[in-house]
């Protein structure tokens, strides 16, 4: 008898628990499947990043919902610097909070590292000639952390190029030295299978652009 009441109460631990995964997935799946829409109207990614963030604080341990809220959060604020470039290092700081949360549940990941460079670059981009000595190295930093802890991870690449492309040449950058990371980035993405449909996927289309324009 003991062994039916620990048997039903494992059975039923295990339903509760499958359930509340199933609502995971379905609420990350639709917030995700809604990002590259959002960037026909960049307050929809200020939701993306408020949903997802409220997603990881109910979950507690799902780094991922953390991770996509930083992703949205600085997407978010590089949109903003066409006309409102006062207020990006706000936005970016924000997004160092939620990437610092998504970091403490999987730490040494390289898509996170990727976010950190992404938040690095937004601060630099703010003012350039008083900030390039700083951000620059975290950025380089993290572009590296981000290579080592997944070799197999196109992003890095990309985040590296993108960034080499739009600095001048005269400070070594433009398409010269971009195309290579460009082409390693796209060469990499043929390979890529992220590890499930939640993972991070993003990116390959504008390694396209990009390229093309280098042409």
């Amino acid at each position: 008898m003991k062994k039916l009441i620990i048997s039903a109460a494992f059975i039923a631990s295990s339903i509760v628990s499958f359930a509340q995964n199933d609502k995971y997935t379905a609420a990350m799946q639709k917030n995700i499947s809604a990002m590259d829409t959002s960037f026909k109207n960049p307050a929809n990614l200020l939701t993306l990043a408020n949903n997802f963030e409220r997603i990881g604080t109910a979950e507690k341990t799902q780094w991922l919902a953390f991770y996509y809220a930083a992703l949205c959060q600085i997407n978010y604020g590089y949109m903003q610097m066409q006309g409102n470039m006062g207020v990006v290092d706000a936005i970016a700081d924000k997004a160092t909070l939620l990437i610092a949360k998504a970091d403490s549940l999987q730490p040494n990941n390289s898509e996170i590292s990727c976010v950190k460079s992404m938040i690095a670059t937004a601060h630099m981009i703010v003012d350039p000639m008083t900030r390039w000595q700083q951000y620059g190295q975290e950025i380089e930093q993290h572009n590296a952390a981000a290579m080592q802890q997944d070799p197999t991870n196109p992003r890095p690449y990309y985040l590296k190029g993108e960034n080499l492309k739009g600095t001048p040449e005269q400070f070594g950058g433009g398409c010269k030295t971009a195309k290579p990371e460009l082409q390693k980035a796209m060469d990499l993405f043929g390979a890529f299978k992220p590890a499930s449909e939640l993972h991070p996927n993003w990116g390959k289309q504008r390694v396209e652009t990009l390229l093309n324009e280098c042409k």
